[in-house]
């Protein structure tokens, strides 16, 4: 019996009661009902709720440890890379074998653990509309990553197309500007064109303050960045993030779609590639309330976007540091090494995530940039020359210690170091070693690398010989093809008749 149903049986029994047989045991056999009912349609004129019975989950029952352990686990993840009810389904569907669970189901039962954990969390975003290449929003957002086995927190720069609904993520080590503008650029090019205008937050790399109203005042490189690529800017009330909507929720999907797990990656240029192409995947979905695809309205809109400039904006941040006595030009708070004298005014090029120091129109040396205080990023190849003449300085100095750390010093450079040693002496057999990583330096260090460790193999720790084993590449000789011995019939000839010569001979003898 439905609700309704009883209420109208209710009703009925308390006017029996009322004006009719007015008992409890009248009642039940007048209307034909338990006397139990009358008792409670007598107490109060609405039945009780129904009582959910419990059944068990025979067929979610092997996830649910498995979908207990991501909740627990999101609990130490960072709030924004917690898993959604669909992110665990699409787990269950592919790690727990056996497990044919509908999507409502699990999405039921995650509703009620989060609850219980107190990990549920609603937000509302109201919808816009926008014409073609009129407006793309701009906004950073932190995400953790495993990055050569560590975890670290990376800032995402993340510009989304209000009309189509396309997106482009770019991930750095820091919110710099020359990754603000970096980052501008390349999704500028992803998406084959620049936006009448951009919706900013107000981010120092764009605002040095925030005047009365709309007014800001923006910093001078933004100024010709924007002057530059032909757009304009808006800026949205401080504190009123809901003025950005669209990428605010773009950030919140695409977090919740491929930074969850955390991924595990091997460098920060892989993990922008993956990136690029989760990017590319999203193209293939259709945002709600329209017919054609991310992908399909994104090749419409491209018409409508403003071009390309003919090249780049110098994004890059310029000083001129002298070279100190230990080889080194500081940037920002930080050193690294030349290969210059010292007292040689160099130029540096403070890029996203590089250094680079150039001398003479000639880039000289390239780091990858520290973000740290008063550190020293030093290359051992900057002091091989130096070395040559100091050869005892070697074995204790900070850019071998560095190249330790960085993994660029094989045990089998130590090996070939120790038996150079045992046969010269350790200055001599030192000083050889360095000679050989400046042929290291010349032919590149994994062939270096792996001509070393096939000399080992050998048994041959002879300068010259490794010098010979790495020049013998240059010295191959394109071989010939191979004859095939059927393509010679062509030259096949008849043998001649030597009849006419033997008539000769014997008329010549009977003379």
């Amino acid at each position: 019996m439905n609700r309704e149903a009883k209420v109208e049986l209710y009703e009925q029994i308390r006017r029996e009661y009322e004006y009719g047989a007015g008992t409890i045991k009248g009642v039940a056999r007048e209307i034909g009902v338990h006397r139990r009912m009358v008792r409670e349609a007598i107490a109060n004129a609405l039945p009780p709720p129904r009582k959910k019975a419990l059944r068990p989950r025979t067929k979610m029952g092997p996830a649910i440890g498995f979908m207990d352990a991501i909740l627990e686990a999101d609990r130490q993840a960072p709030r924004k890379q917690r898993h959604t009810a669909h992110r665990i389904w699409q787990r269950v569907r592919a790690e727990v074998a056996g497990c044919e669970v509908a999507e409502r189901t699990v999405r039921q039962y995650v509703r009620e653990r989060k609850r219980e954990l107190g990990l549920e969390k609603r937000e509302t975003f109201v919808p816009q509309s926008y014409d073609w290449g009129s407006e793309a929003q701009v906004d950073w957002y932190e995400s953790w990553a495993e990055v050569e086995g560590e975890r670290v927190k990376l800032q995402v720069f993340v510009m989304r197309s209000m009309a189509s609904g396309a997106a482009f993520h770019c991930a750095y080590r820091r919110a710099t500007q020359q990754a603000f503008l970096e980052a501008h650029e390349l999704a500028f090019t992803h998406f084959g064109g620049v936006f009448g205008r951009l919706r900013y937050d107000n981010l120092r790399s764009a605002v040095k303050r925030i005047l009365r109203g709309s007014r800001r005042e923006e910093t001078t490189r933004f100024i010709a960045f924007r002057s530059h690529w032909r757009y304009e800017s808006e800026f949205c009330t401080p504190g009123k993030g809901h003025e950005k909507g669209g990428v605010e929720g773009e950030v919140g999907r695409f977090r919740r779609n491929h930074w969850v797990p955390l991924p595990t990656i091997e460098s920060l240029e892989k993990l922008n590639e993956k990136l690029l192409d989760a990017c590319r995947q999203d193209e293939s979905r259709t945002v709600s309330g329209q017919a054609q695809t991310v992908g399909e309205r994104m090749r419409i809109e491209r018409e409508h976007l403003q071009p390309l400039a003919e090249e780049g904006f110098a994004i890059e941040e310029t000083s001129f540091p002298k070279v100190d006595a230990t080889g080194c030009v500081k940037v920002r708070t930080n050193f690294y090494s030349t290969p210059l004298r010292p007292g040689v005014t160099a130029q540096a090029k403070i890029y996203a995530e590089r250094i680079e120091v150039w001398h003479d129109g000639q880039d000289v040396a390239r780091h990858e940039r520290c973000y740290s205080r008063q550190q020293k990023v030093l290359n051992l190849e900057h002091y091989l020359d130096v070395l040559k003449h100091k050869p005892g300085a070697l074995a204790g100095s900070t850019p071998l210690e560095q190249w330790r750390k960085a993994g660029r010093w094989p045990a089998s450079y130590d090996k070939l170091w120790q038996e150079l040693i045992s046969r010269r002496g350790k200055q001599s057999g030192t000083r050889e070693m360095i000679e050989l990583l400046q042929e290291g330096k010349r032919h590149g260090w994994p062939r270096f690398q792996e001509v070393v460790e096939q000399a080992l193999e050998w048994g041959c720790c002879d300068p010259a010989a490794v010098r010979c084993l790495l020049s013998s590449a240059g010295l191959e000789r394109e071989q010939p093809p191979k004859l095939v011995v059927e393509q010679l019939a062509c030259f096949d000839r008849a043998l001649p008749t030597m009849t006419a010569y033997d008539q000769l001979l014997i008329a010549e003898a009977a003379r």
